[in-house]
């Protein structure tokens, strides 16, 4: 009886395995531990600066004016992008270039209507898309259009989420401030007992440690790796409509990983400006026209 063999051709795996951002970790660990050491180094202690009610103060009125900022579904999408920023997905380009050139070399053997059926089971949305306008005939710079607004509209909402946490950062120092003033209203009524109006002094301050504290270590810098996240799926946006339309105009495959292979080193995406100016009758021939006459 015959087996049946194994398929040689590679599955795409869509979303690459996420692993812990190491450097979220240990950036975090490391400033606590820098912090919390000093203190421990000038004799004080952990209780000196473990205040509940700080904390609630900080806390609870950074979050209640990010929600007069922002809607809520915004904030919401902002509590839940944290996850990205804890966890780091394995460079996909290199798996992205593979199947891209397997698609364009399929096409060129059997015309770009053959990868119908390989296009609806694509799981990169934004591939998936890209790849059934091209089936389905769509003219080369419509889908250049429309693919370039998906990219435009998932920055700005990217941009948005990251804005949730950039707002929480310039809240946190001032809401710090009002719980240490809070703080020192409450050891101004007992001024008769000197030694309570010297540990009521250092309680208040810790609001305002909070609040310095959990903006620095926190808010800022989760809205700046966001947007790094948001900077890399551009790239990867843009590299895989680069491929469709190389797959589209019936490009060598060779030509198509050759261009490909340098978004494996480039640093950040093209602006979105040259994105847009990138229509499909700006071709290098025509320019090098113009700039002669």
């Amino acid at each position: 009886m015959a087996q049946t063999q194994p398929s040689s051709k590679r599955v795409s795996s869509g979303s690459p395995s996420a692993r812990p951002d190491i450097a979220t970790v240990l950036g975090i660990a490391l400033a606590l531990a820098g912090i919390v050491g000093g203190l421990l180094l000038e004799k004080g202690k952990i209780q000196d600066i473990a205040q509940g009610t700080a904390a609630m103060i900080v806390l609870g009125g950074t979050f209640g004016a990010v929600l007069v900022t922002n809607p809520l579904s915004v904030v919401l999408r902002a509590l839940a992008s944290t996850g990205s920023v804890l966890l780091e997905r394995a460079s996909s380009v290199p798996d992205a270039i593979e199947d891209l050139i397997q698609y364009a070399t399929k096409a060129r053997k059997n015309g770009i209507v053959s990868l119908e059926s390989e296009a609806a089971s694509v799981a990169d949305p934004f591939l998936r898309k890209a790849l059934g306008l091209a089936v389905d005939g769509t003219d080369l710079q419509e889908i250049r259009k429309m693919m370039e607004t998906d990219m435009l509209l998932a920055e700005e909402s990217a941009e948005s989420e990251a804005k949730v946490w950039e707002a929480a950062g310039g809240y946190a120092p001032t809401i710090g401030i009002i719980g240490a003033v809070l703080g020192l209203i409450q050891v101004m009524k007992h001024l008769e007992d000197i030694k309570e109006v010297g540990h009521g002094i250092a309680v208040a301050f810790v609001a305002t440690v909070y609040g310095v504290g959990s903006a620095n270590i926190l808010f800022l810098p989760i809205a700046n790796k966001l947007r790094a996240r948001s900077r890399a799926a551009t790239r990867l946006r843009d590299m895989t409509l680069e491929g469709v339309v190389g797959i589209v105009e019936g490009l060598n495959p060779t030509l198509i990983r050759l261009k490909l292979e340098s978004y494996s080193d480039v640093a950040a995406p093209p602006r979105k400006e040259a994105r847009r100016g990138r229509g499909v009758d700006a071709k290098p021939g025509k320019d090098a026209a113009k700039s002669a006459a």
